[in-house]
């Protein structure tokens, strides 16, 4: 209750002034009370993690074999008693663990498949008189086959042909050596789905769920349980290693990535649920609110953006986007804020990126940025642009943007410190494709990137010299960089006093403005008493790569110094 309470829009709803100071009291109070727990309940919780700890592998050395009359007592204190007690326990866990498949994290389906493995073995061995009778012919041969390579006393032989269902692969219907548990939360060996997957399969076997990821989670659980029936009943269980390695190469390390993966999904699906309705509630606000309204809604959706991917992917489910797409053009300053903040929270999910793209959002993006009613709708503007092209094919679209270029460089000259390396950043996404470097030349970015190389209060040094450093790469930029009288000297003392990554991009700006016609430079570079010492440095203490390009220069240099003097002799 205290969850929900803390994400409803309370100040959107229609409703009387007593009944908001109840819900008001109510979220008080659920927030000050704490969880009371019987403590009966965490006693037989622990006892019940004790056993399933009993059966896990990583300590199959030194531990003792599961007490089942022990076993019986928790179960039956939790309400197990029949037969049917189990299979409805059984039911209801495996159907939490394909709901958790989605959305609880490999962790969470790992430990409920442990569980319910153990409640299908303690089933088992509890109604022993209840084995299932059921054995197909396929089964019998294989059992017959394994029978004639080992040999085994008679009760071990009859045990082969009753092992219990829960043991069985559902793929090859012999006994799991390996059991591993996949996305969709069911269980197979190791050696039968990897080869599943291995033909091209990307569904599960059982269920026909189409698998979200392909990793194998080790069921420890339930090879404890089988390695336990095998010593009760005589059989040996031979375990392939090089076959199960080689069946399938990328699942061994994906199987070592599981093993350490730790669950950051901390909501529940319970809170999800109330997440989604939350943002079908504040998108109907947006759809048919009144101006009020529908700025609180934004700001509402602002919030819920901006924390958590489930957040970001409900609230496009939910059908946000359009709605916010069309606020970016309202006259009411909060209003286009909150939208276009919500649309750059939005944009951190790469899914959501399509969508805004889809909706025609650039138009309205780029008019914000250019002619928004804040700074910080202008800024948020600026750093949507830089989240959507970190996809290429979005670099394109707002790249042919006639007001895009522009408009970023607008910001670079009138945004605070914040804002120009908002646009400085979103200028280097967007000029790392090739034909947008044109653009940005002809909105005159260089002589103001250039002018910000000495603004220390802007504090945006290194974005600016990396796009200086991408704009060498095209014809019109090096140029206009050429034509600059103040640059050689400020590189000079960024090779001096930048910072590692400054003093790489300033290396890559003097080597660029030196080839290929660039005698000019390299003479002024020659003049200055400070650039031979700064590069000799740089060769001795600089990354490798500034100073694989500080050699490369001084070379250059040298060669420019030698042919000065054969003109002059």
């Amino acid at each position: 209750m205290g969850r929900a309470l803390d994400i409803l829009p309370l100040s959107l709803l229609n409703i009387t002034a007593d009944i908001r100071e109840q819900v008001e009291l109510l979220h008080k109070q659920a927030k000050r009370v704490d969880l009371f727990v019987d403590p009966r309940e965490l006693q037989r919780r622990e006892e019940l993690l004790q056993v399933m700890a009993t059966n896990n592998e990583k300590n199959a050395k030194n531990k003792a074999l599961v007490d089942f009359r022990e076993v019986k007592e928790i179960l039956s204190s939790i309400g197990l008693r029949s037969p049917l007690d189990y299979d409805e326990e059984i039911s209801k866990l495996e159907a939490e663990a394909q709901k958790q498949a989605g959305t609880g994290g490999l962790i969470v389906v790992s430990n409920i498949n442990n569980l319910i493995s153990l409640v299908l073995y303690s089933k088992s061995m509890i109604f022993s008189e209840e084995h299932n009778e059921k054995t197909d012919e396929a089964f019998k041969k294989r059992s017959a086959s394994f029978r004639m390579n080992n040999d085994h006393s008679s009760s071990s032989q009859s045990a082969i042909l009753n092992i219990p269902d829960e043991f069985r692969c559902p793929i090859s219907l012999d006994l799991m050596r390996d059991p591993v548990i996949v996305a969709s939360g069911h269980t197979y060996d190791r050696n039968s789905i990897a080869q599943w997957i291995n033909t091209g399969h990307n569904t599960c076997p059982k269920s026909g769920m189409k698998l979200i990821h392909m990793a194998l989670i080790p069921n420890y659980a339930l090879k404890s349980l089988v390695h336990q029936w095998c010593r009760e009943n005589n059989i040996q269980l031979i375990e392939s290693t090089s076959s199960s390695s080689s069946d399938l190469g990328r699942s061994n390390s994906m199987r070592k990535s599981c093993e350490k993966a730790v669950d950051h999904i901390s909501a529940t699906k319970t809170a999800m649920d109330a997440v989604k309705m939350t943002a079908e509630f504040l998108v109907g606000k947006l759809a048919t609110g009144s101006p009020e309204i529908q700025r609180q809604a934004a700001y509402e959706l602002r919030l819920l953006a901006k924390t958590g991917m489930d957040n970001r992917r409900i609230i496009a489910e939910a059908g946000a986007i359009p709605f916010l797409v069309t606020l970016l053009s309202s006259h009411d300053p909060r209003i286009q804020e909150n939208a276009v903040t919500a649309l750059l929270n939005l944009s951190i999910f790469d899914n959501n990126k399509i969508l805004i793209m889809a909706a025609g959002a650039i138009d309205n993006i780029v008019d914000v940025l250019q002619s928004g009613k804040t700074m910080e709708a202008r800024e948020n503007a600026a750093a949507a642009i830089f989240s959507l092209s970190m996809i290429d094919d979005c670099k394109v679209t707002i790249g042919a943007h006639p007001r895009a270029m522009p408009a970023l460089v607008a910001l670079l000259r009138e945004g605070t410190s914040a804002g120009k390396r908002d646009a400085a950043t979103a200028l280097f996404n967007l000029v790392v494709y090739s034909a947008n470097k044109g653009s940005a030349v002809v909105a005159g970015a260089v002589p103001l990137l250039i002018e910000l190389l000495m603004d220390d209060k802007a504090g945006i040094t290194d974005d600016a010299l990396a796009v200086l450093a991408l704009l060498l790469g095209c014809p019109d930029g090096l140029e206009e960089i050429r034509k600059s009288r103040i640059l050689v000297p400020l590189l000079i003392d960024l090779l001096r006093f930048g910072s590692p990554k400054g003093k790489e991009n300033s290396i890559t700006l003097l080597l660029g403005l030196c080839k290929d016609g660039g005698e000019e430079v390299a003479r002024r570079l020659l003049l200055n008493p400070r650039s031979i010492p700064s590069l000799q440095s740089l060769v001795a203490d600089g990354s490798l790569k500034a100073r694989r390009k500080a050699d490369a220069l001084l070379r250059l240099l040298n060669r420019c110094c030698s042919q000065s003097h054969s003109t002059v002799g």
